[in-house]
């Protein structure tokens, strides 16, 4: 008897611990959106948060999903695209742009009936997008390996007319991701294939400037804090994310993540950042200033959850796993999103 009630006083201080872990966990699990039958191997998110939609493009079994952001019930699911990896909206001209990289192009549909109404041609393995607000520019990452040249493309293409305008030439492979100065002309990109930051002037549409990576290798996912002038870049070896001043294009510090970073979110309101890696973590790093920080948490999802998007508007955070026909053997799951609370 005594037996049994050490057991079942370690059953629950071993529960009343986890609940206490999640209770002061900096992202807490509100709830699981299961896609059981479906083979997905999703990319990136995207929220209109006009049309209270959740948008989730899937590469290997190509669709675009949509979620009803306030009952997170699919709701439509779009299926002329080849490959899909990024969305933007534009509800005030009635689009929904849709970066289609197996196609070679952005398709684009009605916002409302999400009816296909025109085509933007680009290269193969357009990818990696950056929007400007000011100007409606959206620059697409495109070309580079999958296109067998030794460069890549960056197009500059004008959402309000449907129409690219130009395209610059970047002389690597491989590009990963973008960010936008949206206080001047600066383009940031993540020059993978040379382990390097670039530094486009937006209206010269030229690379200004390099910036060496030292603290790690294969940069992937980029953000950017504009307020306090800093870059941040997750690179894979090693895991880390490395923290750059804009001002200076110095490297300040860096800090250690989960493996296999994809994408990366920095939350200006709790000064955090969040790494979604596919180890089957989320590393939030807390910003004590500009030059200082601090991991203060490796948030468990599942194997291969590495894409992600952060809403701030709805303190949310969410984070697409796989089904297991994309993983290692043994690996057994079924593709699901999971929603969680950003917490103070």
């Amino acid at each position: 008897m005594k037996k049994l009630q050490v057991v079942f006083l370690a059953i629950l201080v071993a529960l009343a611990t986890k609940s206490l872990a999640q209770e002061n966990a900096p992202l807490r699990l509100l709830q699981t959106i299961p896609r059981p039958g479906v083979q997905r191997q999703w990319d990136h998110f995207s929220v209109d948060l006009k049309g209270h939609r959740l948008f989730l493009a899937s590469t290997r079994d190509p669709v675009v999903e949509v979620f009803d952001l306030r009952t997170n019930k699919l709701i439509h699911t779009i299926t002329d695209v080849k490959g899909p990896h990024n969305i933007l909206f534009r509800p005030d001209v009635n689009k929904i742009f849709v970066v289609d990289g197996e196609a070679a192009e952005i398709k684009i549909f009605q916002y409302d009936s999400y009816k296909l109404i025109g085509r933007i041609e680009l290269t193969i393995d357009s990818d990696p997008v950056a929007y400007d607000p000011a100007t409606k520019y959206l620059y697409v990452v495109n070309g580079g390996r999958a296109a067998h040249t030794p460069y890549c493309l960056i197009s500059v293409v004008d959402t309000t007319s449907g129409k690219k305008l130009a395209d610059m030439k970047l002389d690597t492979n491989r590009l990963e991701s973008m960010a936008i100065e949206k206080s001047g002309s600066r383009l940031f990109v993540n020059m993978t294939g040379v382990n390097e930051i670039g530094v486009v002037d937006r209206e010269k549409r030229v690379v200004v400037q390099t910036w060496p990576i030292t603290a790690g290798k294969e940069n992937v996912p980029m953000a950017f804090d504009e307020a306090r002038h800093r870059l941040f870049v997750a690179t894979r070896t090693p895991s880390r994310v490395v923290v750059f001043d804009t001002e200076t294009g110095k490297e300040v510090t860096s800090v250690p993540a989960a493996t296999h970073a994809d994408d990366l979110a920095y939350d200006a309101a709790h000064q955090r950042l969040y790494v979604a890696c596919g180890e089957g973590f989320v590393t939030v790093i807390k910003q004590g200033g500009a030059d200082d920080y601090q991991v203060i948490g490796n948030i468990p999802t599942a194997p291969g959850a590495k894409n992600a998007i952060l809403v701030p508007e709805l303190n949310r955070y969410y984070v697409n796993v796989p089904s297991a026909s994309f993983l290692s053997k043994g690996v057994q799951q079924e593709a699901k999103i999971l929603v969680y609370e950003v917490a103070p």
